[in-house]
């Protein structure tokens, strides 16, 4: 293993190791734009194993950051998603297995036409260049986003948030072993060494055009942050206010299930639902269950009038509670007309992330997927199969929800660009 970076905290030469940084990823970025399919593959079995084969060392420095965050009186919910587990090391591994069984997009070409002149001309898929990754709490993100950006031949800029620097370092020694033993600069996928909160703006402004794009993976303030300051493009990855609409039609075992799945299963993830809305048709037979089954697994329930009249444990809904991301075991429930009222719903309060309808009437179906405007929309489905390595992706660097370039779960694919290829025999334009 290589030894530990160094932390730099407080030195005063900042700007000039940011400028450093990016210039070492800028000449890595031009090796792996050419590398071929095969030397990556060979880097990312080697991350593979390198994960595997240091479990242990991941889950100590882990536990350090998780002690120390803990001890600062941080949330359950924000507990869980800095928490590794070897359950989630072995998935973090697989997911690097999965990126190296997909196939290579840089050099596809897109599309092929001829013009009357004799010309071809193709459109290929090529790497963006530097991407600069700045993530909050969840350590996996430094290998998901470390693989995906190898897989695409893109160099990586990785700013973990204070809270995981530990864990984050931990696996950044894994990728590095992987570019090594793969013969790849090892500048390809670099970790940020220090906590220093001022190495986010150095990035934001683009480090003299060392970075071409930044990805914001975190909490809505970050998000704004960097919307706010970047003077280059973002991948915006919004909050998600996400949302399960129980349509008249649906089967109430069906729904029941979904609807535990999607705000139960990791209450802390930005899949996780935020708002259920029923039928009011439907509501006579299907909403005493939804919410019973909800507080009876631990949710708190907040809803209108309808929402709280059948259980008295729900409290009231406020107004700003329709707009808000919990990222807990809270839920936000209302009773809408039909359809249409639940598409009005999501349009006026949604993020546009993931939204789904459980309905056994395919016409509603149709209705819902086809109108609202969000990244990811499911037909009997929980939102929590918003994830890139749910996708097939293998994982991913996050959920887009604008809607320029990439939109929904970003994989290798999503990190690249193209250019035109365009072969001539002497045409020359009259």
């Amino acid at each position: 293993m290589t030894a530990p970076l160094k932390a730099i905290d407080g030195n005063a030469d900042l700007p000039a190791l940011m400028t450093d940084l990016a210039a070492q990823a800028r000449i890595a970025a031009r090796v792996l734009a050419l590398a071929p399919p095969e030397q990556k593959n060979r880097a990312l079995e080697a991350i593979e194993r390198a994960i595997r084969a240091n479990a242990a060392r991941i889950l100590a420095a882990n536990a350090e950051d998780v002690a120390e965050v803990r001890a600062g009186g941080a949330t359950s919910a924000f507990l869980d998603r800095l928490t590794l587990t070897p359950g989630r090391i072995e998935s973090m591994a697989d997911g690097v297995a999965t990126v190296r069984g997909i196939a290579d997009p840089v050099g596809t070409v897109t599309e092929s036409w001829q013009r009357p002149n004799g010309m071809t001309i193709e459109r290929v898929r090529v790497p963006l260049g530097v991407i600069g990754v700045i993530f909050e709490s969840r350590p996996n993100v430094a290998a998901d986003a470390g693989v995906l950006c190898l897989k695409s031949g893109n160099a990586v800029i990785l700013r973990g948030g204070s809270d995981s620097f530990r864990s984050c370092r931990a696996i950044h020694e894994c990728l590095a072993q992987g570019l090594r033993e793969a013969g790849l600069p090892e500048a390809a996928i670099t970790l940020v060494p220090t906590r220093d909160r001022a190495a986010v703006g150095l990035m934001l402004s683009g480090l003299s055009g060392g970075i071409d794009v930044i990805v914001p993976r975190g909490g809505k303030s970050l998000v704004a942050r960097v919307e706010a300051e970047a003077r280059v493009p973002v991948f915006a990855h919004l909050e998600g206010v996400n949302h399960v609409y129980v349509d008249r039609s649906a089967d109430l075992d069906m729904a029941k299930s979904i609807v535990l799945n999607a705000k139960m299963r990791r209450t802390g993830v930005c899949g996780a639902a935020e708002t259920l809305l029923v039928d009011r048709a439907a509501a006579a037979t299907k909403l005493k269950p939804l919410v019973e089954m909800l507080i009876e697994s631990g949710c708190e329930v907040r809803g209108d009038e309808a929402v709280q009249k059948i259980d008295a444990r729900v409290k009231p809904a406020a107004d700003d509670d329709w707009d808000t991301e919990y990222l807990d075991a809270i839920i936000a429930a209302r009773v809408v007309d039909g359809v249409d009222a639940a598409i009005a719903h999501i349009q006026n309060h949604g993020s546009r992330h993931t939204d789904a309808i459980v309905a056994e009437d395919a016409k509603a179906a149709e209705k819902f997927l086809s109108e609202v405007d969000s990244a990811i929309v499911l037909h009997n489905a929980s939102t929590q199969f918003a994830d890139g390595g749910e996708f097939g992706f293998g994982a991913e660097i996050g959920i887009a929800t604008g809607k320029f370039h990439a939109r929904g779960p970003v994989g290798a694919e999503q990190l690249t660009s193209f250019k035109y290829r365009v072969h001539g025999t002497g045409q020359t334009r009259p």
